[in-house]
């Protein structure tokens, strides 16, 4: 376990349960297309890059423009840079179409299936490759929005304490696993996404977090 200053052992293990439950499980298996989720992480495009050499897809979109968490870091937008970055891991460009709009979720998948529409290209399996802690709910965003397509979620291989000692922050990341965890709740009553079974003990360890204040990134 990481020590981290301000966080106790309890709320480390609450975190933990919530960023197992995030992720789908699923097993990486060649799909027609590939969508990277822009968002802060790099590694999303580094992954999809390492999945792509793999040959698990022959076409790969970067989908994000810019939010007021990335616009510093990706002054260009997310999915330019990290189509930048996928082309110094040995991409060929001609893999690689840029959706440059996007600005949530629900506005990735749809984006980039006008994009792909548009190219002449109607992909019946789709791998939704995101941070760790979003894939639940790019899981979920996409069978709402696209559902004939067949998904597959994939992220970065990384333990918790792991991702915790990339970014930096474990403050932020668990602020982060419980704001999504809201909304994977949430969306589906507002039309979103579809509805996820959650575990007691996952929102048991949710609702501890919110009240201890791991609560800056939710809605």
């Amino acid at each position: 376990m990481t020590v981290i200053e301000g966080i106790s052992d309890d709320q480390w293990r609450d975190a933990e349960s919530i960023w197992d439950y995030h992720q789908m499980g699923h097993a990486p298996r060649p799909v027609d297309v590939a969508i990277g989720l822009g968002s802060h992480d790099l590694g999303v495009a580094t992954f999809a890059a390492e999945l792509y050499h793999a040959g698990l897809f022959p076409l790969l979109v970067f989908s994000g423009g810019n939010s007021l968490t990335t616009a510093a870091r990706f002054p260009r937008g997310e999915a330019v840079h990290y189509r930048e970055h996928a082309l110094t891991l040995g991409v060929p460009d001609s893999a690689i179409l840029v959706e440059p709009q996007a600005g949530n979720t629900g506005q990735n998948v749809v984006l980039s299936r006008e994009l792909l529409a548009a190219t002449g290209r109607e992909p019946r399996s789709v791998l939704l490759i995101s941070k760790p802690y979003m894939e639940r709910r790019a899981y979920a965003t996409c069978r709402k929005v696209w559902p004939e397509v067949e998904v597959v979620c994939a992220s970065e291989p990384l333990k918790f304490d792991d991702y915790v000692r990339s970014i930096g922050d474990g403050k932020l990341v668990i602020d982060m696993l419980v704001g999504d965890l809201q909304r994977v709740v949430d969306y589906p009553r507002r039309g979103f996404a579809v509805e996820q079974d959650v575990p007691v003990d996952v929102l048991a360890a949710y609702d501890r977090l919110i009240g201890a204040g791991f609560d800056s990134r939710m809605l």
